[in-house]
């Protein structure tokens, strides 16, 4: 076991060329790209017979892009914003004539608007206070003190309601702090003023 490979024999038969040549295949056949020739993977040259790739993108040579339709794409200069939304409730959304739900489209006039408030806030004792106030109590009875520290959490949704036009729709905002529902109230009452 002298030999630590005994069935090699010094045939370089694959990978990258070696020097001294061009590598060879079984039965001396040569492998790879001819002498001269471009190695695999660079960009080869087009033949004479191929035809010249015309434009890559865009338009093809004088054809005139398409006009953009008014109301689609860019909004034409002196156009009135009609489709442009006033108020956005969860997924209601105000235009300027009509209400836009997943139901369906009500008119603005004569809406009905409710909210209800479906949240809580609740205070309490952080954990890490608790932490605190064991750790400095064993030290000194100033740890007590960080028991007075408090944090609010709010959960819960508001629901906003619109009736109109023989449709109603509901949808749920999350509450995310106790200022939600106030935020809720005032989008809500220029929704109303807007109804009138």
């Amino acid at each position: 076991m002298s030999d630590p490979n005994p069935h090699a024999d010094n045939a370089y038969t694959w990978g990258p060329p070696q020097q001294g040549g061009p590598p060879t295949g079984p039965g001396g056949q040569g492998v790879g790209p001819a002498p001269g020739a471009p190695a695999y993977g660079y960009p080869q040259p087009l033949p004479e017979s191929a035809v010249q790739p015309g434009p890559a993108y865009g338009y093809p040579a004088g054809v005139a892009p398409q006009p953009v339709m008014p109301g689609y794409g860019h909004p034409q200069p002196g156009a009135p914003a009609a489709g442009a939304p006033m108020l956005v409730l969860g997924d209601i959304t105000v235009m300027n004539d009509q209400i836009v739900t997943p139901v369906g489209t009500m008119p603005l006039k004569g809406a009905v608007w409710t909210a209800t408030d479906l949240s809580h806030t609740e205070e309490r004792i952080p954990t890490v206070a608790i932490v605190l106030a064991i750790v400095f109590a064993l030290l000194c009875l100033v740890g007590l003190l960080f028991l007075l520290m408090k944090e609010k959490k709010t959960t819960g949704f508001i629901q906003v309601s619109v009736t109109s036009g023989g449709k109603h729709h509901s949808t749920m905002i999350p509450a995310t702090g106790p200022e939600t529902f106030p935020w809720v109230m005032s989008q809500l009452n220029s929704a109303r003023a807007m109804s009138v």
